[in-house]
């Protein structure tokens, strides 16, 4: 029996776009879903409460930062994440793969793992698929991340076929170490960066494993998104239909949509609170940036659309003022506001699943956030 299981309630007549239940330990999550990043044990700037508040579900917290700060060890005697950072609904975590792979040449790549130094303060460690394991599992998250290699772009091919049979052997390991099943389901992870051939390969290697979750990698590294769509397009038929299906580290708008139509059911990115803390907010009307001088005398909220708590109470020129004098307060209710707009977009791309009418809501979206 897994700790997680997805029900798929409905597929959308006009698309590919799937509404289901992801059930886990700590509760049960709507999808399609987009999940908050709390690196660090933390969703910058924001309490547990804020985020119940504006609807998150689900945040994704990072292995490797938790390893190398504060350690799981410690993690583990608080009770486990859930408990060390008093957030009671689920949480997913990353294996800490691909902080490992960006950080160059500061780390060497062998079947046995990565061995890396830190960015804190250059000490050498080795991460393996045994350690992800044992890191994930004394955090204590619900869903654990197979411990991935995240082929770059661009990426010639036989590099990337041995990549992505590097990381099927790993995930082999990965399930072999995972003794906690009942309690934390591990997701596979599908690489083969942009060769059509290699992707197949992978999800077919990756889904002969018998896991609760399938995530796709290695996109939205630096490839066009014309190209991203293209490799969704074949790839996501490829993971079975009962099972969630998950995008690694996407965050726009568009790239969420885009997501959905073809079937994915969960995203995560760090972009809504990175750029708030740069003072740009998320908005019915697009992109606006904050700190622009335009807006030093603008008495309006950020989206007359919006019901978040920042919107009901502040105006551009006061958030603008935080921003410019590096007050924290600006950051804060920008991340609220960015956070609360993508999952508010998400529980109206649930809806419009719901009603059949996927294509038209994304269609009117498009039309007010690119004023086409």
């Amino acid at each position: 029996m897994y700790a997680v299981r997805y029900e798929l309630i409905k597929t959308c007549k006009q698309t590919g776009a799937r509404l289901g239940r992801l059930h886990t330990p700590h509760g049960t999550i709507e999808t399609p879903i987009f999940m908050p990043v709390g690196t660090q044990a933390t969703v910058k700037s924001m309490t547990p409460e804020e985020l119940n508040e504006i609807g998150a579900q689900i945040i994704l917290s990072n292995t490797y930062h938790l390893y190398l700060r504060p350690g799981h060890e410690l993690i583990k005697k608080a009770g486990g994440l859930h408990n060390f950072m008093k957030w009671d609904k689920p949480i997913l975590t990353d294996s800490g793969g691909f902080q490992v792979f960006s950080l160059g040449p500061l780390r060497k790549i062998t079947e046995e793992g990565v061995e890396f130094r830190s960015h804190i303060d250059g000490s050498k460690h080795m991460l393996t698929p045994e350690k992800a394991m044992e890191i994930q599992m004394a955090l204590g998250s619900d869903i654990m991340m197979a411990f991935d290699e995240c082929a770059p772009y661009p990426a010639d091919r036989e590099y990337v076929k041995k990549s992505l049979e590097r990381t099927t052997r790993w995930l082999q390991r990965c399930k072999d170490a995972h003794t906690n099943s009942e309690n934390q389901a591990l997701f596979g992870i599908v690489q083969g960066g942009m060769y059509r051939d290699l992707r197949e390969q992978s999800a077919k290697e990756i889904t002969a494993i018998d896991l609760p979750g399938y995530a796709i990698g290695g996109l939205s590294v630096g490839e066009p998104k014309e190209l991203m769509y293209e490799v969704l397009d074949y790839t996501v038929p490829l993971l079975p239909e009962n099972k969630p299906r998950y995008l690694m580290g996407v965050g726009t708008p568009d790239v969420l949509l885009e997501g959905v139509l073809r079937g994915v059911d969960m995203f995560d990115c760090v972009l809504p609170t990175r750029i708030a803390r740069n003072g740009t907010a998320l908005t019915s009307q697009g992109k606006v940036v904050v700190r622009n001088a335009n807006y030093a005398e603008d008495f309006t909220t950020l989206d007359l659309e919006c019901d978040c708590y920042t919107c009901r109470n502040y105006t551009k020129a006061y958030i603008r003022h935080l921003i410019k004098t590096n007050e924290i307060l600006g950051a804060r209710l920008l991340t609220i506001h960015n956070l609360h707009f993508l999952l508010k977009l998400m529980e109206n791309v649930r809806e419009a699943i719901k009603q059949d009418r996927l294509l038209d809501f994304k269609n009117e979206f498009y039309k007010k956030y690119y004023g086409e």
